[in-house]
């Protein structure tokens, strides 16, 4: 039996990491069923009655150092972790976790990360000198390689793949049914999604999707969900939003698991999002999507499918949004045919992050 301990930002209400920790666990459970994984968590019991795993504490190096000893590979990943844009202590947190595998001669994988930015010579120098001490990294956008080759990261083997979640199964559109008619936002109007976040304070991105939602719930005769994919954080913001406008806006105001979130996005007849996993579950589930960049991730997602955001969260306007819409409601057929091919072609690339761990493991063996 192999052992695996994952090091991520689980265990704290974000609906896009744990729905990328569900999809590592799910593919690498499919192929090895066998497979003992240990998730470093935020919140160890909702981690384990979450996802059916092993916990350990995010901040208990000594129970961290005991599973890290019985483990054959210690995955990092996935998502944003080594950045320090958003955060400027996160970075040598997830940092400092590999280098403790590697004292204790545990190999490390970088699992589909989203490299950078990192800004700062110490900051880059330490990522430069840990990142070139991993056994193997896998990156999930062209972006991220071009950022760990600007810091002459190049010792182990590197490849570019795709975001974990694009390998997640699609699930039935049933359960997100239910959740809408308790909300009375089922029946036959067409859906429109939005997912929002809190950003920097700013405030004009909140107005400009206010007054894009109310146009857009007249024309298309729409109804208009927010949906959450940080508890509380999301509900918040989108309630700010809400408040702004004239037409009714149903907020989802839950804490939703992976599979409940999939199933809402896949009644949306179109989703508008801020938040990077919110696209990628419109990818999952088929859904016409369009993104509002905030961080290169955004920006680097959308053109893996052939798409570009409508504007940054500093400059975008209504009338880019409901240009975009307007565009994409039009031709939302012909979207779902073009993308299907490549979100085909990610989803074999977001399996082989998995594939590549275990192989990894046997040939260590």
């Amino acid at each position: 039996m192999s052992n695996i301990v994952v090091s991520g930002y689980y265990g704290s209400k974000n609906a896009g990491d744990e729905a990328m920790l569900a999809a590592m666990i799910e593919v690498l459970s499919d192929i090895d069923p066998k497979l003992n994984i240990t998730v470093i968590s935020a919140d160890p019991k909702d981690t384990e009655s979450r996802h059916g795993v092993k916990a350990v504490p995010w901040l208990d190096f000594g129970q961290i150092a005991t599973a890290l000893r019985r483990a054959d590979l210690m995955i990092s990943g996935g998502g944003s972790l080594l950045q320090n844009v958003t955060s400027g202590r996160s970075l040598y947190y997830y940092l400092s976790v590999i280098l403790l595998a590697r004292l204790l001669g545990t190999p490390v994988m970088l699992y589909a990360q989203g490299i950078g930015p990192v800004c700062g010579a110490f900051a880059r120098w330490v990522m430069r000198t840990v990142g070139n001490h991993v056994s193997l990294i896998t990156v999930r956008d062209q972006g991220s390689m071009d950022e760990l080759q600007s810091l002459s990261i190049h010792r182990p083997p590197i490849h570019v793949t795709a975001d974990p979640v694009l390998a997640i199964h699609p699930v039935d559109r049933g359960i997100g049914r239910g959740i809408l008619r308790k909300f009375k936002a089922d029946g036959a109007r067409p859906l429109i999604g939005i997912s929002v976040r809190e950003w920097r304070g700013w405030d004009a991105y909140k107005q400009a999707i206010a007054e894009a939602a109310d146009q857009l719930a007249d024309e298309c005769d729409a109804r208009i969900v927010f949906l959450p994919m940080q508890y509380p954080e999301d509900v918040h913001a989108a309630e700010t939003i809400a408040t702004r406008m004239k037409e009714a806006a149903i907020v989802l105001p839950g804490e939703y698991m992976t599979s409940e979130l999939l199933s809402l996005v896949g009644n949306l007849d179109l989703l508008i999002s801020i938040r990077l996993h919110a696209l990628i579950f419109a990818g999952v589930m088929g859904v016409p999507m369009l993104g509002l960049s905030y961080d290169p991730k955004i920006d680097r997602f959308l053109s893996s499918i052939g798409e570009q955001s409508v504007g940054t969260l500093e400059d975008v306007t209504s009338t880019a949004i409901l240009d975009a819409v307007r565009e994409k409601w039009a031709s939302r057929k012909e979207f779902r045919d073009k993308n299907a091919g490549l979100l085909a072609h990610l989803r074999k690339l977001a399996y082989s992050n998995a594939e590549m761990a275990l192989e990894f493991i046997e040939s260590k063996k």
